[in-house]
């Protein structure tokens, strides 16, 4: 049985919704900030401190992506404390009930696709060897 029901074209990945949302979590940082905010709220500043590595930038547009689809939300904190608060979404838990179980796939099958790779790696680096001989 096949998971696509018709053939796919290329056109088809451009304008599926599936495409734009699969970019946003393969992304580098939005799991990983989802998954922090899952946890619990952050301000702004808590958040930029927990995620080593990430620049003030890439986290407020990585912040507003996912707000935009709904996984995150954002609230404003007025008076004497005044700031934002991010918190994950009962749309963004449920994108992560869904993530989680293929992150423990991959730790568990580390050791098989870092063999893959370097396996791979080798074969390639033969290959170009051996063309420049040519």
């Amino acid at each position: 049985m096949s998971l696509v029901p018709v053939p796919v074209t290329a056109a088809d990945r451009a304008a599926c919704s599936v495409s734009g949302l699969l970019a946003r979590v393969g992304d580098k940082w939005s799991l990983l900030v989802l998954v922090l905010l899952a946890e619990r709220p952050y301000g702004f500043n808590e958040l930029d401190r927990a995620v080593h590595g990430l620049s003030r930038r890439i986290l407020t547009r990585t912040l507003r992506a996912l707000e935009r689809d709904g996984l995150v939300s954002r609230e404003v904190r007025p008076g004497r404390a005044a700031g934002v608060t991010y918190a994950a979404t009962a749309l963004g838990r449920s994108l992560l009930e869904l993530v989680v179980p293929l992150g423990r796939w991959v730790l568990r099958h580390e050791a098989e696709i870092e063999a893959a790779r370097s396996a791979y790696d080798r074969e390639v680096s033969t290959r170009r060897a051996v063309s420049t001989l040519d």
